[in-house]
């Protein structure tokens, strides 16, 4: 039997005319499509800034600056059946090439070397069934005016 443990995460908000960046998953357990911005876990010895320029390179290969800390969040949930919780420190950032700005969708791998689409998307696009996770981060996003 695993041992449960609080994961931290940083997930990084890049946002551009009224729309973020997302990776879009599925969760077969409980036939629902999730959307969680770009980002990961936070490694020991590791500043949540630091993983958060880490990890989008990583996994979109690309540089940023200006990252910046928007908020907290405490995250309980249950994801293919198994419980979670996470600490998510939750950042804003821009790209250093203004040109992905323009893409409509980025090519992206995760640390198994599984590819992702990360997608533009709006507040239009996620919903009950398919919400934006953690849980909270779309009122934090509100409420800062990043998302209607």
């Amino acid at each position: 039997m695993s041992e449960h443990r609080i994961r931290p995460l940083a997930l990084c908000i890049f946002h551009h005319h009224g729309k973020i960046l997302v990776n879009q998953f599925h969760d077969n357990e409980n036939q629902r499509t999730l959307y969680r911005p770009i980002g990961g876990g936070i490694e020991f010895g590791e500043r949540s800034a630091d993983a958060i320029v880490r990890e989008v390179q990583e996994e979109l290969g690309l540089s940023v600056h200006g990252v910046r800390l928007l908020g907290t969040l405490e995250s309980l949930f249950t994801y293919a059946g198994k419980p979670g919780h996470e600490i998510v420190q939750v950042y804003d950032a821009t790209f250093d090439d203004e040109r992905v700005y323009e893409a409509k969708e980025l090519t992206g791998h995760e640390s198994d070397g599984a590819s992702f689409i990360a997608r533009w998307c709006d507040s239009t696009d996620f919903s009950l069934a398919s919400p934006l996770v953690p849980e909270g981060l779309q009122d934090l996003l509100k409420s800062l005016s990043l998302l209607e």
